[in-house]
């Protein structure tokens, strides 16, 4: 199909086209028409009376009841049929039988309690041998009195003394040793002055015994005995006996038989650190070394090789009494470059 395009009109055409002019009434000017619409709102111009030309037509009834018979009994039919099926519905829906869900049912099994229960072991019960001890005097020329024990407290405040040398004291408080409440003491409280009850002499001057530190025996520490601290008798650090002895009064000291030198450690080595460590240790009655504590460190490593020495030395026991005791002392361990 081909391209089609308008051709412009030339002015010349446009002379034969006739003027668009509008209705005279729509010419008029603004006042003209107001003053009409005036003019027949108050003067209403008077019209002819209307004719009428139309006649009435017959046409077909179509209210009659012989039309809404059929039809009514139709819709009788279906409401009643739709009313019917709802009843019917609903009474077979109330009688179905009802499908019950099946109930599960968890048994509990309790499990074996004895994986649970403690399991009581009796263990055999260990008889130790009490450890402590005290032992004090005022370095007298006679051994201690001999009397009944003071009494027995958690901690000493005052130790026990047979000379009474402040008769009216500013503070009275009692003489105490150091035991636990549930040991019972080798005492005995008839006699009427504080003493040691282990003493030999009865008669004589009152004498605290030739210990030091206060207290009554040949010990030291303001106890009871020949022991150290604040307890009764042979031991130290209160209670009662049963502990280390120390070397004097009857104890002879222990001699060393085996005393290999010790090790040197890479950091003293080095630094040609050279030295002395004093060491605590108890001397059983079999002569090996036990409970070792350094007294006087010397440092660099060289404590616990001094430490490793002394644990494979041997000695002699100490003996009282003719039998071997366990006795404390302090020995030295020496480190030196040559």
């Amino acid at each position: 199909m081909a391209n089609q395009y308008i051709v412009p009109r030339s002015p010349g055409m446009l002379r034969d086209v006739p003027a668009f002019r509008l209705l005279p009434e729509a010419q008029q000017p603004l006042w003209k028409s107001l003053f009409k619409n005036v003019k027949d709102a108050l003067f209403p111009e008077k019209l002819p009376p209307l004719r009428l030309t139309s006649r009435p037509v017959q046409v077909r009834e179509i209210w009659s009841r012989r039309n809404n018979r059929r039809a009514a009994t139709g819709s009788l039919t279906l409401h009643v049929l739709a009313i019917g099926g709802l009843i019917a519905f609903t009474i077979l829906a109330a009688r179905a039988p009802k499908v019950e869900q099946a109930k599960e049912d968890v048994t509990i099994v309790a499990p074996p309690l004895t994986d649970y229960k403690p399991v009581m072991q009796v263990q055999p019960i260990k008889t130790q041998k009490l450890q402590g001890g005290g032992g004090g005097g005022e370095r007298a020329k006679i051994v201690e009195s001999k009397g009944h024990l003071p009494k027995i407290a958690p901690e000493q405040f005052t130790p026990p003394t047979v000379e009474i040398r402040n008769e009216k004291p500013k503070l009275i408080m009692d003489a105490t040793v150091v035991a636990p409440p549930n040991v019972k003491l080798p005492d005995n409280p008839s006699l009427p002055n504080l003493g040691n009850p282990m003493s030999a002499r009865v008669s004589g001057p009152a004498s605290n015994g030739p210990g030091s530190g206060g207290g009554i025996g040949s010990g030291s520490g303001g106890g009871v005995g020949s022991g150290s601290g604040p307890g009764v008798g042979p031991g130290h650090g209160g209670g009662f006996g049963g502990g280390a002895f120390h070397v004097g009064n009857g104890v002879s000291a222990p001699r060393a038989l085996e005393t290999p030198d010790p090790e040197y450690s890479e950091e003293a080595r080095k630094a040609k650190y050279q030295g002395v460590v004093v060491l605590w240790l108890i001397v059983g009655p079999d002569g090996k070394p036990r409970d070792i504590r350094v007294s006087r460190p010397l440092g660099m490593g060289l404590d616990q090789k001094a430490i490793e020495a002394v644990q494979r030395w041997r000695f002699e026991p100490a003996m009282k009494d003719g039998r071997p005791v366990a006795v404390q002392i302090n020995v030295e361990v020496n480190f030196r470059l040559y």
